[in-house]
């Protein structure tokens, strides 16, 4: 997958029916589990983290795959029910510093199984979809015991008053977008609070371009102060705290471009806030969040294609898309690694064989000029970026543009076709 950036069963056998056939079986086996795949998805990332900071980012996305009323394919309704097709809620962890993306550490797969006849409000957290945003954390948790930091970020959907108290048992911070106007521990209103908050400070950010908006600059003020959240009032929650102190972190932009909704963010975290700085580093950490975005874009329509994908039953799809998921990861660090700001492992992505086989590649590349040379240490992800890049068209000189997207696929389709032709060379042909 990492080398066809594609999903497509049949694209990636090239033709060979034979090999097509595998890929099926290996899906279809009973011994392969969504659950074990993912449990795979950390191989690598528990070494990458020791010792950071590390963002802990979270967030869910649809995959929608075309169905008709006769081919379901066995799959739940998404959106607002007028598709068919499987959730993905994985984390990814980031290093806070540099945003360099260090592995997949856990996550959930799954399609609904019809649709629930209890009302939301009449079920605990535990019989919730929302559940996931906690026990997504707490899988992780032991994962990152090596780190010398955790923050857990996501978007909107995360504002759970259950993961705000999870974070201080569990020792890791908090990230969350603000989604409901939340009832203080005083009775006044989270928002009337943020109002009457002074602004302390005006700066300029840049915003990443999305799908529907070109990059920008947007010059926001900041508020920032502490709250104390109190906690719903739900027999569910009876068991946790009273009340929760929090730190809200308010930027808002005051004069928008005309016809631009401005950007409004109400960031609760865990942090302790006192000075206008600490409250730009966790807008700045707030903004790390891109990059989980950026593995759904891989991973779908500017990617592998998941959504393009034909096979039969939900229970395929699911592996299928626990494979995927970690095939964009890996796909998502070679980009990041081609500047080698981020100091990445090569184990991260290739196991021993490939590296050798790079190595070779390597010592190849150097060799058809004397001026070129692969600046980055050879145990690290950038000289594997470097000779992927090299394989794929790129030129190698630093003045040139850096390889993108494109040029690695390329790189990678070439440089895992010579990997499989020289694992062949010991085999006898009659």
């Amino acid at each position: 997958m990492v080398a066809g950036k594609d999903i497509c069963l049949r694209r990636l056998a090239k033709g060979v029916r034979a090999r097509e056939v595998r890929f099926n079986r290996f899906l279809g086996n009973a011994k392969v589990t969504t659950e074990r795949v993912i449990e795979s998805w950390s191989e690598g990332t528990v070494a990458a983290v020791e010792g950071r900071h590390v963002l802990a980012i979270q967030d869910t996305s649809e995959i929608n795959f075309a169905t008709t009323a006769e081919r379901r394919r066995g799959l739940g309704e998404i959106g607002h029910g007028n598709g068919r097709g499987v959730l993905l809620h994985p984390m990814l962890a980031a290093d806070a510093e540099n945003g360099s993306c260090l592995g997949l550490l856990s996550g959930q797969v799954w399609t609904r199984k019809g649709r629930r006849t209890v009302s939301h409000d009449l079920r605990g957290l535990s019989d919730k979809e929302s559940q996931r945003w906690i026990a997504t954390a707490l899988a992780a948790k032991p994962l990152l015991a090596k780190a010398a930091m955790v923050t857990v970020l996501g978007d909107r959907e995360s504002d759970i008053f259950a993961l705000y108290a999870s974070a201080a048992k569990q020792q890791f911070h908090v990230i969350a977008r603000s989604m409901h106007d939340r009832k203080l521990a005083d009775a006044s209103g989270l928002y009337a609070a943020s109002e009457a908050m002074a602004i302390i400070e005006q700066r300029a950010i840049v915003l990443p371009a999305r799908a529907q908006r070109a990059e920008r600059v947007a010059l926001l003020d900041l508020r920032f102060g502490a709250v104390e959240l109190a906690r719903p009032q739900t027999k569910f929650l009876r068991h946790l705290p009273k009340s929760l102190s929090l730190t809200l972190v308010d930027v808002r932009e005051a004069a928008p471009p005309v016809g631009i909704e401005p950007l409004h963010w109400r960031l609760l975290t865990t942090h302790p806030v006192a000075t206008a700085e600490e409250a730009w580093r966790i807008v700045k950490w707030y903004k790390r969040r891109w990059l989980i975005e950026q593995f759904f874009r891989i991973l779908k329509t500017q990617g592998f294609r998941l959504e393009d994908s034909q096979v039969a039953t939900a229970e395929r799809l699911l592996k299928l898309v626990a494979i995927a998921a970690k095939a964009a990861v890996i796909a998502l660090q070679l980009v990041q690694a081609r500047d080698g700001r981020d100091h990445q492992p090569v184990r991260i992505a290739f196991d021993a064989a490939e590296v050798a086989t790079l190595a070779a590649f390597n010592r190849n590349l150097e060799a058809q000029s004397k001026r070129l040379r692969n600046p980055h240490p050879p145990d690290s992800l950038a000289w594997a970026a470097w000779i992927i890049g090299r394989l794929g068209g790129w030129d190698g000189y630093p003045s040139s543009k850096p390889p993108g997207p494109i040029t690695m696929k390329h790189g990678l389709e070439y440089f895992h076709a010579a990997t499989a032709g020289w694992s062949l060379r010991d085999v006898c042909m009659p």
